[in-house]
């Protein structure tokens, strides 16, 4: 699957052969219905388990396996990771497991997206080293590897910033469960906002350092729970005109760098002092995060290549408001 094709793909169905309508297909209905049928299920059956209060998470190989398909399963899909590794956890009764093992098992993603698109950044990184030989700076290799450079930035920044001066009032304030609904009802609406209003017309070899530039400031925003960084620089893309694929791999490997630095940085803590329990859950996790994290990117590219945003948009209105339901009810807990 080319990631740089000369000329756009006629596999790219044209904007105006997609559905743009902002009422549910009776499919799309169903799914929210579902969707929002076993949220509630979910955290109404954990209400005696959270009791109104966050409990920490005890590793298990099981549970370890299971949160890394849900990180597999959302962090490329556009509906937050972070969200669902918070409330999954709690809703069945598990607890939370916490910043450092959510962002240590993202590096199992990391090795998903190297192996999808291994050719790819082969000949970015190549044509990269190539062109700078040549001099030749408008090269679409040098212009794509420099936007995922200088669009990785924002987030360094922002990252450290909170980790280093924020960290308690980020666990404590931001990282709670109605911070997620509420956030998660926004990034849905503005990512609707996006898919009706724009033209979705640029593919890559349009792409250049402005574009990178952007999306990666728009990817600095995923340090809020509830963002989700592929739908922060996916709802980017399209304000800025790509069409939903490309839109959706440059996510991809704009995320690279980033969710690279970031599990490594937690994993060094995470792994100091271990037990052998919790190393296996770990890795569990991470395998576990590998295989599906796979799954969601072929099956996401697909996926944009014919068909538009909108089941995402109302999955995450659905999702927010089941939450706030669940925090009003008392099912679970901030």
């Amino acid at each position: 699957m080319s990631l740089l094709p000369p000329t756009r793909s006629p596999r790219f169905t044209p904007r105006e052969a997609l559905d743009r309508s902002p009422h549910l297909k009776p499919i799309t209905a169903i799914a929210v219905g579902i969707a929002a049928l076993l949220w509630t299920i979910a955290l109404g059956s954990s209400a005696q388990a959270s009791e109104g209060a966050t409990t920490p998470w005890t590793p298990d190989m099981f549970q370890a396996a299971v949160l890394g398909m849900v990180q597999g399963l959302t962090e490329f899909i556009p509906i937050s990771s972070t969200a669902h590794l918070k409330i999954v956890p709690q809703a069945l009764g598990w607890g939370d497991p916490g910043v450092a093992f959510s962002a240590a098992i993202q590096l199992g993603s990391i090795v998903a997206v190297l192996s999808y698109f291994w050719a790819d950044l082969r000949q970015v990184l190549g044509g990269s080293v190539r062109a700078i030989r040549a001099r030749d700076w408008e090269s679409l290799d040098f212009r794509i590897a420099l936007g995922i450079a200088i669009g990785t930035l924002p987030i360094v920044v922002v990252g450290l910033v909170v980790k280093v001066l924020l960290g308690e009032f980020y666990d404590t304030v931001v990282r709670t469960s109605t911070v997620v609904a509420i956030v998660s009802i926004v990034m849905g609406l503005l990512l609707g906002l996006a898919e009706e209003l724009c033209k979705h017309s640029r593919g890559f070899e349009g792409l250049g350092t402005k574009d990178g530039i952007l999306i990666g400031l728009a990817e600095a925003l995923a340090v809020i729970p509830g963002v989700s960084r592929s739908g922060s620089t996916i709802t980017a893309g399209l304000f800025l005109g790509l069409d939903r694929a490309t839109a959706a791999r440059f996510s991809f490997l704009l995320g690279i760098p980033a969710i690279t630095l970031a599990g490594l940085f937690e994993l060094k803590d995470l792994v100091t002092g271990v037990s052998s329990a919790e190393l296996l859950a770990l890795v569990a996790g991470l395998i576990s995060a590998i295989v599906f994290s796979y799954i969601a990117i072929a099956w996401l590219i697909r996926f944009l290549q014919t068909q538009s945003t909108w089941v995402f948009v109302w999955y995450r209105v659905a999702f927010g408001a089941v939450l706030l339901v669940a925090l009003s009810q008392g099912w679970i807990a901030n």
